[in-house]
């Protein structure tokens, strides 16, 4: 009877159990999420060039969306440069996990062309990318990137050294 009152005024009071996020950080963790997303297209929109810094320092594991076999991503990959950049993340869905970890998932849209390599005139992806914060920054862990019906993948299937 004593636990049941006490896991009463918890809810009551509004206290945390164990593993739960307060409704304020859900809040918080979803805005850095959604603004960590648009930061990184927005800088390569502005740089014609990848932003650095991006990856945990564990790397990040991921598919993509040219269909290949799952990459994983060194922290300190060779950054692209684009003749042209006209991507935009739309609709990102941010579940937060803990304070530390969170996913995000959206649409990506627009086109695009790599130095070197054939535009992609109609890209239009779901993404799903995981997010650990490390020294106070959110960075990608692990992401999914799959093309939506009438739209167009990447070219590159593996990470060129």
């Amino acid at each position: 009877m004593y636990r049941a009152g006490v896991v009463l005024a918890a809810l009551f009071f509004g206290w945390m159990l164990p593993g739960q996020l307060q409704a304020q950080n859900v809040e918080r963790i979803t805005e850095e999420i959604r603004a960590a997303v648009h930061s990184d297209y927005d800088y390569v929109k502005e740089n014609l060039e990848d932003k650095p810094d991006t990856f945990s320092e564990e790397g990040s594991v991921e598919f993509w969306s040219s269909g290949g076999l799952i990459n994983v991503v060194p922290p300190d990959v060779a950054l692209r440069s684009y003749e042209s950049f006209n991507l935009s993340p739309k609709h990102i869905h941010v579940i937060p996990i803990t304070d530390e970890v969170a996913v995000a998932q959206f649409y990506v849209e627009g086109s695009y062309q790599e130095v070197g390599l054939p535009p992609v005139n109609h890209y239009l992806t779901r993404a799903t990318q995981v997010f650990v914060r490390e020294d106070g920054e959110w960075k990608i862990r692990a992401a999914h990137w799959s093309p939506v019906t009438g739209g167009s993948g990447t070219h590159q299937t593996a990470i060129v050294m």
